[in-house]
């Protein structure tokens, strides 16, 4: 026999950040319980709005699954005495196990006898078991649990109601000093209370009282609403995905509505409109049909119905109203102030309490900036622009426009920028340069902008760890763990030609010039280089690169990140080429002995044997292969091929550690050079080969 279950958790609104995983909670731990209780289900549904999380279960089984379990307890050895009676091993475990020794049965396994006893686990009533889901209930966990009143459980919003029906009869239960019942809400103004006799009415019973449960659907509501106001309207509407599930999780009852703002607020930057619709009023902004301009329209999403829609209507363009006109005084009085003023001001803005303020900072980004950009052999002009953008690159910090609205930082550097007359690279670099702004995210496009964005991580990366901000765990509040990863991810994309130890030896160098003293820089060095390893493995890890392999390349340093990780992957495809066989085998060989050598200078004179001698001379020519080599990867990796045969040769016709203690210390190093190039492309021996040798 089969029935249906529902259990609903009735909350005060819960932030909408909120749902969507505790709902994926809801769904694992409902899951997870009834299979650790052997209760069969047929289907699992959950739902969620910002007052309720609900789990309908249909199909489950009245009965919990009876079992027959073989347990296998101590070797026979340990379970008898030498008289052949059963020891207090063999007892304890047929007592744990509920059985006696009379249970008992013996079975070798892998050549050992055990002994064994059979369980039978009858199956209990499933519905006695159902009030465990209260442990469900109080384990999910928030971005952000609070303790309620007198109550001292901790959970994100207060719980009103619960609900927990099996079929039609009330599973008892109780969480804070509240009682489950059949009895749920609908909408807070447009429902009411309302009775659950069957769980399947669920879904049913709620829309009647103005409550799409599915999550999903509301989704579905939202976007049907949106394309129907586009068509009604001749314009449109981009969707932000990450804004639609934001507000499906703010609404239970979607109802789309179109509102305006006036023409003159168009003359304001669009991000700041943009921003102060989506982020601020959640409101999606209108473009038209052909050419995509902004159009001073917006879409809101109403909790209801269109009972009163204009009215609604009107209040959220007031809102919005007051919004924009602040933007707007923001926006005339910046543009009246000057570069100077806006940069004079960073001087009281604090950075890091030991790292000095952010104008100090500017000052280490400007010799960064061109210290790399030299590095890299740009020409004076691209210096120039790039110490320029550097130089400009927080002034927007002290803008009224970013005070208000932090997240247009950059943006409002550009614009502004433009405005002051700066070059027009110079300016797109102020905004680049806070890119990529997650650890996937875009990267900046230009050179310059590239370089001050490059220089600023390093800078905070640098600065953050030398003063103990290391991140640990889940607590990273300057971000990192994302900066570092974008250095790498830049480095990657421009594959420019400097190491990342050089990277940081460069911004080391900037603060030991600076204002800011950092003590131990050395120890400082290693932690910075170490940290950026970490993110080079997460990078590779990505890139679908096996640990051992990562290992191999990473084993010294990063190096030229690009070269590293070009490296990896040619060596990933080669653990699988037969044809590489050889070759790998001359490697690690080589790098085996080449451990053993005391000295580390070839003498020719003491090289007797023609095998010897030939490897040498290809040793020379291969050392000058890599001399005159382009650097990439696939080429390194043929001229160190070149010597697999002649490797081969010289052990197939030489005996290295013989008598003469001359010739054996001269081939030593004649191998410990060959493997210097060998180990310097990676450390083969940490290659776990796919062949079989």
């Amino acid at each position: 026999m089969v029935t249906d279950a529902l259990f609903e958790i009735g909350l005060e609104e819960m932030p909408a950040r909120f749902i969507d995983d505790a709902e994926k909670q809801l769904n694992d731990k409902t899951v997870a319980w009834l299979k650790s209780l052997r209760i069969p289900y047929k289907n699992l549904a959950t739902f969620s709005t910002p007052r309720r999380l609900a789990v309908f279960i249909e199909g489950l089984s009245e009965q919990q699954t009876t079992i027959k379990e073989e347990v296998k307890g101590p070797a026979e050895k340990i379970a008898k005495d030498e008289s052949g009676n059963w020891t207090k091993a063999a007892i304890g475990f047929t007592k744990g196990q509920g059985k006696t020794t009379n249970d008992i049965y013996t079975k070798p396994v892998n050549g050992t006898t055990y002994i064994f006893v059979q369980k039978h686990i009858e199956g209990n009533n499933t519905f006695d078991l159902l009030p465990g889901f209260k442990d469900i209930i109080l384990s999910i966990n928030f971005g952000k649990n609070m303790r309620w009143g007198a109550q001292t459980m901790r959970y994100a919003r207060p719980i009103r109601w619960l609900v927990g029906l099996c079929g039609s009869t009330v599973v008892p239960f109780e969480v804070a000093h509240v009682k489950s019942s059949n009895m749920t809400y609908g909408h807070r103004f447009l429902g009411t209370k309302i009775a659950i006799n069957n769980p399947k009415q669920y879904e049913e019973k709620l829309l009647q009282q103005f409550v799409i449960a599915d999550a999903k659907k509301r989704e579905a509501a939202i976007l049907q609403g949106i394309h129907q106001l586009e068509q009604e309207h001749s314009v449109h509407i981009p969707i932000d995905h990450e804004l639609l599930h934001e507000v499906r999780n703010l609404v239970e009852y979607p109802q789309a509505f179109l509102g305006s703002f006036e023409h003159a607020f168009l003359s304001i930057p669009e991000e700041v409109l943009i921003i102060s619709m989506k982020e601020h009023q959640r409101y999606f902004p209108v473009r038209t049909n052909t050419g995509g301009e902004l159009l001073p329209h917006f879409v809101g999403i109403r909790n209801g119905d269109d009972t009163s829609l204009e009215t609604v209507i009107k209040g959220n363009e007031k809102v919005l109203h007051a919004r924009l006109s602040d933007a707007a005084f923001f926006y005339e009085e910046d543009r009246k102030r000057s570069l100077s003023d806006f940069l004079t001001k960073l001087e009281r803005v604090v950075f890091q309490e030991d790292l000095g303020t952010i104008y100090e900072k500017v000052e280490r980004v400007i010799i960064l900036t061109r210290l790399i950009s030299q590095h890299l052999e740009l020409p004076e002009s691209d210096i120039n622009r790039a110490v320029r953008a550097a130089e400009l690159s927080k002034f927007d910090l002290t803008t009224s426009m970013v005070n208000e609205f932090t997240e247009l930082q950059g943006v409002m550097g550009e614009k502004y920028a433009v405005f002051y007359g700066e070059d027009a690279i110079v300016a797109q670099a102020i905004r680049e340069h806070y890119l990529p702004k997650s650890a996937n995210g875009v990267l900046p496009e230009t050179i310059t902008g590239t370089i001050v964005s490059m220089a600023d991580k390093l800078d905070t990366i640098a600065g953050c760890i030398s003063v103990g901000l290391l991140p640990t765990g889940s607590h990273d509040p300057y971000g990192l763990r994302r900066q570092a990863i974008g250095v790498l991810r830049m480095l990657l994309t421009n594959k420019w030609n400097i190491t990342v130890e050089k990277l940081i030896e460069l911004t080391l160098q900037v603060y030991a010039t600076s204002k800011v003293k950092l003590e131990n820089q050395s120890e400082a060095a290693t932690i910075i280089n170490d940290f950026f390893l970490h993110r080079a493995t997460y990078i590779f890890k990505e890139a679908g690169i096996e640990p051992d392999i990562i290992h191999a390349v990473l084993h010294q340093d990063i190096g030229n990140f690009t070269h590293s990780l070009a490296k990896a992957e040619l060596l990933s495809v080669k653990r699988n080429d037969d044809k590489f066989k050889l070759s790998q085998e001359a490697f690690v060989r080589v790098l085996n002995l080449a451990q053993k050598a005391s000295s580390k200078l070839i003498d020719p004179d003491v090289l007797h044997t023609e095998s010897e001698k030939a490897l040498y001379d290809k040793y020379c020519h291969i050392q000058e292969g890599f001399r005159n080599s382009s650097g990439e990867a696939g080429e390194e990796l043929k001229l160190l091929e070149q010597l697999t045969d002649p490797i081969h040769q010289f052990f197939e016709q030489n005996m290295v550690m013989v008598d003469d203690e001359e010739i054996r210390n001269n081939r030593l190093a004649l191998l410990y050079q060959i493997g210097q190039l060998i180990y310097n492309y990676a450390d083969v021996t940490k290659i776990e080969w796919k062949q079989s040798f």
